[in-house]
């Protein structure tokens, strides 16, 4: 592991850290945390505490402090046994036979079983609680439970990815016996896991505050307890952790992390991740005509935006995948190329004396440097005669309007893949029966549809590198960078960077 003091640790894919009990050299105010608690800044603010509900990437770390998952990842995204054991997966790929462990206790002290477990997967959606888990799981039909710790899901339709996204997005087991006593919506506002933490309290926009779980199935936190501090302004991270405020804080602008890194006492880091960085665009409206859709492509220079706000460190992509992932394409090169650009707009009728109207959407201060690439990416269009309205907004709002076929012609994403799986790349981005996707033509949709069904690894990953390079060629859908994560926090704080972007205090540690 190299390292450089007071500067950026720059980790390849996946590492781990080991900063020195240097003593803080920060105003006087400011003193190390008590070994046993930590201070974290939060981008989002988790819209229900009801893991299912809801496939955003940005709050699966505070799920995963509180819930837990049926299996789980190792750093290097390895798929491990959690509170699942063991399983097998029939060769037709339509059952599933899981076995789980029987030392697994809720935060109010009963024991997990398979029955939590139909009860997550199969009963809520028979009482009508709609959730996205209900979605990726449509073809479930039901779970069959044999004991307390023996189950089998019965599947109408092979799922290739079943484990993966067992390890994936809404993917937590809740409490039977808990929601059914409360209700849906207060277990949402005040809910139990079975996780390393338990929630103490909550206010909305403010802060969370989570306490070690005593009884943990798995290795016990070395830190206690952990405040989580509701920051979507990054300059307001930034000012945390300068203060003392907070130990930990993630998303901080490039040009401050390179600056913080400087500081003593603080530590910086860029960590690559398997998210990508994109424009998800309609099938319809502006960019019903493919001439557009290429001409916006050609016309942004993915180099340029990685210069100039990471620094150079976020990889320019031409298809939907990251490298080191099954999905990548190696050779395969989309090419900046304003003058063909300006060629495809021509054939629409369209020019920087005619220009063309479009709405664009763009969060501002979710991931680093997001709402800077959007209007860099309107600059470069306005070069070639495309005039793009940039509308704000926050994740919630993307997720409402995404589910209402509701978004515009392009928004710019961070699209999240924690198992690096290209169905959860591609498949998910332009399947056009799925609420995930903006794309809604079938001609590419029809081919991720078959892919769907494909229990063969082999030829399932041939076709989604046809299809990534399909989608690129044709305009279904523009890949910019590899994301990259921003960290900084306080000397002495041992931390584990996952590949997949997850920040997992329960595996951290104080030296």
């Amino acid at each position: 592991m190299s390292k450089r003091n007071n500067g950026i640790t720059r980790r390849s894919f996946v590492a781990t850290t080991a900063a020195g009990a240097t003593a803080l050299a920060l105003p006087g105010n400011v003193l190390a945390q008590a070994k046993d608690s930590l201070v974290m800044a939060w981008p989002i603010d988790p819209p229900t505490f009801d893991p299912i509900i809801r496939t955003n990437p940005g709050i699966q770390s505070i799920y995963k402090m509180i819930f837990d998952q049926p299996v789980t990842q190792q750093p290097d995204l390895k798929v491990i046994p959690a509170v699942v054991k063991a399983w097998k997966v029939s060769e037709d790929g339509k059952t599933i036979d899981l076995e789980f462990r029987d030392d697994v206790l809720w935060h109010d002290g009963k024991k997990l079983t398979t029955a939590d477990f139909r009860y997550t997967y199969v009963e809520r959606k028979e009482k009508g609680h709609k959730s996205d888990l209900a979605s990726v799981f449509r073809n479930l039909t039901d779970v069959k439970v044999e004991s307390p710790t023996k189950c089998q899901m019965i599947l109408s339709q092979p799922m290739p990815t079943v484990i993966q996204w067992m390890t994936f997005l809404a993917n937590y087991i809740v409490p039977k016996h808990y929601v059914e006593e409360v209700g849906p919506e207060k277990f949402a506002e005040k809910p139990i896991g079975s996780g390393p933490y338990k929630l103490v309290s909550y206010e909305r926009n403010s802060r969370i505050v989570l306490e070690a779980f005593d009884k943990y199935w798995g290795p016990k936190p070395t830190i206690k307890k952990i405040t989580i501090l509701i920051m979507k302004d990054p300059s307001a991270r930034v000012a945390a952790i300068q203060s003392g405020q907070a130990d930990w804080v993630p998303e901080v602008p490039i040009r401050e992390v390179e600056r913080l890194g400087k500081v003593a006492g603080l530590t910086a880091e860029i960590l690559p991740i398997t998210r990508v960085i994109m424009l998800q665009i309609r099938s319809d409206r502006a960019f019903a005509d493919q001439n557009v859709r290429l001409a916006a492509h050609h016309a942004i220079d993915k180099a340029a935006l990685s210069r100039a706000l990471y620094g150079g460190k976020a990889v320019p992509l031409s298809v939907v995948a990251t490298p080191g992932t099954p999905g990548f394409v190696e050779g395969f090169n989309f090419p900046y190329d304003p003058k063909k650009a300006q060629e495809l707009l021509a054939k629409a009728g369209f020019s920087p004396s005619k220009p063309l109207q479009i709405g664009m959407a763009s969060f501002n201060g979710v991931f680093p440097g997001d709402y800077d690439i959007a209007r860099a990416i309107a600059q470069m269009w306005k070069r070639i005669g495309i005039e793009a309205k940039i509308d704000v907004i926050e994740q919630p709002k993307y997720f409402e309007l995404n589910r209402g076929n509701q978004l515009p012609e392009a928004t710019l994403y961070s699209w999240d893949n924690a198992t690096g799986d290209p169905e959860m790349f591609a498949g998910y981005l332009l399947h056009p029966k799925l609420p995930f996707s903006a794309w809604k033509d079938e001609k590419i949709g029809g081919e991720i549809m078959k892919l769907f069904a494909v229990v063969n690894y082999d030829e399932r990953i041939k076709g989604y590198k046809e299809v990534n390079v399909k989608a690129a060629s044709e305009g279904a859908v523009m890949p910019l960078l590899q994301s990259v994560m921003t960290f900084v926090y306080k000397k002495g704080l041992k931390t584990v960077n996952y590949a997949n972007g997850w920040n997992l205090p329960q595996y951290w540690s104080w030296s």
